[in-house]
């Protein structure tokens, strides 16, 4: 498979570690110049300059030009897939917070009625 064919998923885009970091970089709401992506990073300028031409070519950032600097900005509603995908998992894991609030109430009582039953002894004696 291609370089491109393989960049046009938004899920293989996103598996790469460093295309990430980018992503979060540029989540916190405001374009920033490669150069500031590179600083922030502490990527060389090359790789950081790739995996952006990734995340363009799938829709994940857009780039506009300002004065002498490329400015970056991620379109949060192309990650809508991967949001959905991770979405379906969600019963699973309310499920094992339920499971997990359960056994922690029923350990609470089970503690508490210790405490109690000794309070009682110590009283009674």
């Amino acid at each position: 498979m291609s370089r491109t064919a393989s960049a046009s998923n938004v899920f293989t885009a996103i598996a790469e570690p460093r295309r990430r970091q980018i992503i979060d970089l540029l989540s916190r709401g405001r374009g920033l110049a490669v150069g500031t992506i590179v600083v922030t990073l502490g990527l060389p300028q090359p790789a950081v300059s790739k995996h952006l031409g990734v995340l363009r070519e799938v829709g994940l950032v857009s780039v506009s030009k300002q004065g002498q600097h490329r400015v970056y900005e991620l379109n949060v509603d192309q990650l809508r897939p991967v949001y959905d995908w991770v979405k379906s998992f969600e019963q699973h894991w309310e499920r094992q917070l339920d499971r997990i609030k359960v056994r922690a109430e029923r350990r609470a009582q089970n503690l508490a009625s210790t405490a109690e039953r000794s309070t009682r002894k110590k009283g009674t004696s």
